[in-house]
């Protein structure tokens, strides 16, 4: 029998920028719609002006949850955003990301991208303890631990963190004064590091730096905590170097194709796969017939490698959502049907 659950359940998108004399509000907002294909069940921005958050976050695509009237008093020099696929957790609103908390050394947002193998051993231990929990997320781990080890600085906090917590991940974290980019030491989720002008930004894919207009700069290393603050960029290495296991669905299916990965361009791997699957099991056929949109680099691939004429022989609603990253299996197979249709 399939288990339609073992899939992945790590897709979400991460958006952050730092640059003052901006409306990073805006820039956020377009950055996660750029992103908006690695997570279309809820959207949220958190700004920071240096003393205050403003926040909104909601169920729905980007376009959906925000407006003009809304970015508008969103003002301040510091923003994270999220494009959520629920990983673990409930498909709800109180779910939604960034997650805004206040702790003992003042205002704390947190995007997460990725998933935690001990999130529920965590959870149950700060729970004995007394830790009160709002989210069914996995996501909130990660801010009670913050929270237990604030004694020091917050990058102290979050090496302590990174140590607790397995998994793969990449985090955004916000402060009053900081944005904080953080990658599982094993490389598993995407995070690079843009640059616009004076201004910083960090983004799971680099799609989302050409959208608004930024400079790529370099990944996030495996491991690494980023600090950007009004002094400019610094880099703590949090763990030892272990060996880089970049997630290959990134390539396969989740990553946008204009973005670049390690140097590779997604298009261009996906390209490579076909001639590669070519070369493995070749087939006498008429034609190649892609399922589209992250299916046709790689039947463009196969087809060239066995001279075989490609053709497209699936209509694709452009209207419906990733069918993949649906929350159930039977809402996957009813946008499915909705979604391809045969020519």
């Amino acid at each position: 029998m399939l288990n339609f659950e073992d899939k992945p359940k790590e897709e979400c998108g991460l958006f952050g920028i730092f640059g003052h004399g901006l409306d990073v509000a805006n820039i956020t907002y377009y950055g996660l719609y750029a992103l908006q294909h690695r997570g279309q069940e809820s959207a949220g921005i958190t700004v920071s002006d240096g003393t205050r958050f403003h926040s909104h976050k909601a169920m729905g695509l980007v376009p959906e949850v925000f407006n003009e009237k809304l970015l508008e008093p969103m003002t301040g020099h510091i923003a994270i955003g999220h494009v959520r696929y629920s990983t673990t957790g409930d498909s709800s609103v109180s779910n939604a990301q960034p997650l805004d908390f206040r702790f003992l050394k003042g205002l704390i947002s947190l995007a997460h991208n990725g998933n935690l193998t001990n999130a529920h051993e965590i959870r149950h231990r700060l729970a004995v303890n007394g830790s009160v929990f709002q989210t069914t997320s996995d996501s909130e781990v990660i801010v009670k631990l913050i929270a237990r080890y604030a004694q020091g600085s917050i990058e102290e906090a979050l090496m302590k963190t990174i140590i607790d917590i397995k998994g793969a991940y990449s985090l955004l974290i916000m402060t009053a004064d900081k944005l904080i980019g953080v990658r599982d030491p094993h490389g598993v989720r995407p995070l690079c590091i843009g640059k616009m002008g004076k201004a910083y930004i960090l983004a799971s894919e680099t799609c989302a730096l050409d959208t608004v207009g930024g400079e790529f700069v370099r990944e996030v290393q495996p491991g690494e905590i980023v600090v950007i603050d009004a002094q400019g960029l610094k880099s703590y290495q949090a763990l030892g170097h272990s060996e880089q296991s970049f997630c290959v669905f990134e390539f396969v299916y989740l990553a946008r194709p204009d973005s670049n990965f390690a140097g590779k361009n997604v298009t261009m791997v996906r390209r490579a796969m076909g001639r590669q699957l070519a070369a493995e099991y070749p087939v006498e056929a008429d034609i190649v017939i892609p399922v589209p949109d992250s299916g046709v680099a790689a039947a463009l691939g196969y087809a060239e490698a066995l001279g075989i004429p490609y053709m497209e022989g699936l209509m694709k609603n452009r209207y419906i959502g990733r069918t993949f990253i649906q929350p159930m299996q039977k809402m996957r197979e009813t946008a499915v049907r909705l979604k391809l249709n045969p020519i």
